[in-house]
């Protein structure tokens, strides 16, 4: 069982991975999520969401799809800076953790 920490900062980078790559919203990531094996709540999911927004990594919109209100998040500009330093630190760690194998 992964430690709930580290398995929080792992959905953190999923949800900003996909949302540079477009708008996403709740059961649309969480059905992404649940596709790479992770099994998320909305309990968790969406103070998430709320969390990576407030901090100014996400910005959202709220439309009408279907007759019920749905919010969309996208990755700002201090997002997709996140997502790219992530991604420099994800290489390096992995480089490090799979050396040897």
């Amino acid at each position: 069982m992964i430690d709930r920490e580290f398995f929080l900062g792992f959905i953190k980078i999923h949800i900003l991975y996909h949302a540079v790559k477009g708008p996403i919203y709740g059961a649309d990531i969480a059905a992404e999520l649940a596709r790479h094996g992770y099994t998320i709540s909305p309990g968790t999911l969406y103070p998430t969401l709320h969390r990576l927004s407030r901090e100014g990594y996400l910005e959202s919109e709220t439309r009408v799809v279907e007759g019920k209100m749905r919010k969309y998040y996208r990755a700002t500009g201090e997002g997709k800076r996140l997502l790219a330093a992530s991604r420099r630190k994800i290489a390096e760690l992995v480089a490090e953790v799979m050396e040897g194998i």
